[in-house]
């Protein structure tokens, strides 16, 4: 009881990093602005030539009516391929073979267990793709055909999990890291559950951040190039820097699966609106917009700027992943492992538990992680800009994922700062005399 008590102690100052004001601002505005936003950047995309100014005229002449004639309709096609898709991504988490891995210690003392079989799920799941295509079973341009409408159903379908997980978490918690923050609307926004699982082994956060959406990102990178190359009998030079490069990014994400799993978004996020309708709606209609763009817009950037533009992507992405390797090892080891070739700077630091006990954790000052807290956001940013910049700049909205992808990462950074602050104390502020810059060394 008291751990629970001190659990929605911890979530009330997790939701309250900015003004009481602000933050119920920003949570009304998000729950209330996001779902029309996705459908209305699909219909930018596609049917107004992905211009903004073009979409804003039609607006501004139909009105709120013209929205809602624009809306899809979810349909069962939609339903049938949502529905397919999830069924395939959730068996291939339960049965697929995988290494045991442990996840971090709770603020309650559980340690969660995982079967990483990402990288498998991975492979089965685009090879799986690709021979329904090649051997004619199901063409994948039927997925672009009916994109708004399981975008549509995308939306309503994750409202409805988002209140069946605030419920779970109310009345069959999976485990004593859940909690109410007293208000209705928080814990719908940023759920009740750590953990959340269906039955012992089926974990809900693995299931819509992992098998659903990152996964959803890379089938519709691969769709979108299909498309293109149903359509004009050939695949620009543009779609595939921006596919090879997402695609690098996604199989990284896997094959490092096990360390997101240490990372924010499941280690301290819980399950719900934020995390939960996220990642299987605003995952595959946001972060694949890019390539969403280029299907219509095939660009021939020529064979020296393509590939400049691959190397420099590649190369972010690479960085991205040894800044979370480096520190994974050096977690692994207990501090122990050599970084960048010398013994590591660290501090070891104390902290207590919900349940009064005394921990220790090891913060890493030297390598990617002496230049800045959070470097390992700059490669990422930059990947993302390497990843969108083949469609030029005709038009601005291929880049709303990478201005998105900018402000929450900067935001990510000011909230785990704040909840390190608050957990570490005179270590965290001994860290960052030591560290000074959050994410750009140098700058900020």
């Amino acid at each position: 009881m008291v751990a629970a008590k001190a659990e929605a102690e911890s979530m009330k100052k997790k939701e309250l990093v900015h003004s009481p004001i602000l933050t119920y601002f920003s949570v009304i505005t998000l729950l209330s602005t996001c779902p029309p936003f996705v459908i209305l950047l699909w219909y930018t995309m596609v049917h107004q030539d992905g211009s903004i100014l073009n979409a804003f005229n039609y607006l501004k002449e139909h009105g709120i009516e013209g929205f809602v004639n624009i809306w899809p309709r979810p349909t069962a096609v939609a339903w049938k391929i949502i529905a397919c898709y999830a069924l395939f991504e959730a068996a291939l988490q339960l049965w697929l073979p995988g290494k045991r891995v442990e996840g971090p210690i709770s603020p309650t003392g559980n340690k969660p267990v995982y079967k990483a079989n990402g990288v498998l799920a991975y492979v089965v799941t685009l090879v799986t793709y690709v021979s329904l295509w090649w051997f004619g079973i199901f063409n994948p341009t039927v997925v672009y055909n009916h994109l708004g409408e399981i975008y549509s159903a995308l939306i309503f379908g994750s409202l409805v999990f988002c209140v069946f997980l605030y419920i779970k978490g109310h009345v069959a918690p999976s485990s004593t890291d859940s909690g109410s923050s007293g208000n209705i609307i928080f814990d719908f926004y940023w759920g009740m559950e750590l953990y959340p699982r269906i039955g012992k082994n089926f974990d809900i956060k693995v299931f819509t951040n992992c098998r659903f959406g990152m996964m959803s990102w890379a089938v519709l990178a691969v769709t979108y190039c299909i498309k293109q190359y149903e359509t004009n009998g050939k695949v620009a030079d543009s779609m595939l820097v921006n596919t090879v490069l997402m695609l690098v990014y996604i199989t990284k994400f896997f094959w490092w699966e096990a360390g997101y799993w240490n990372t924010m978004d499941i280690a301290h996020d819980r399950a719900g609106f934020y995390i939960c309708w996220g990642c299987l709606v605003w995952v595959p209609s946001i972060y694949t917009s890019p390539g969403m763009y280029l299907v219509n817009h095939p660009v021939n950037l020529g064979p020296q700027l393509a590939i400049s533009i691959l190397i420099a992507g590649i190369l972010c992405i690479y960085i991205n992943y040894d800044c979370d390797r480096q520190r994974q090892e050096f977690r692994r080891t207990n501090g122990k492992a050599l970084v960048w070739g010398k013994a590591p700077s660290k501090i070891v630091a104390s902290y207590t538990t919900t349940k009064a006990e005394t921990k220790t954790s090891l913060l890493l000052t030297s390598g990617w992680w002496g230049l800045s807290r959070h470097f390992h956001y700059v490669p990422e940013i930059m990947a993302a800009f390497f990843w969108t910049v083949p469609a030029l700049f005709d038009n601005f909205l291929p880049y709303f994922y990478f201005v998105f992808l900018t402000i929450l990462l900067f935001d990510r950074a000011k909230r785990d700062d704040d909840r390190c602050r608050s957990k570490y104390g005179k270590y965290w502020k001994t860290y960052c005399s030591k560290v000074p810059y959050r994410i750009i060394p140098g700058i900020y």
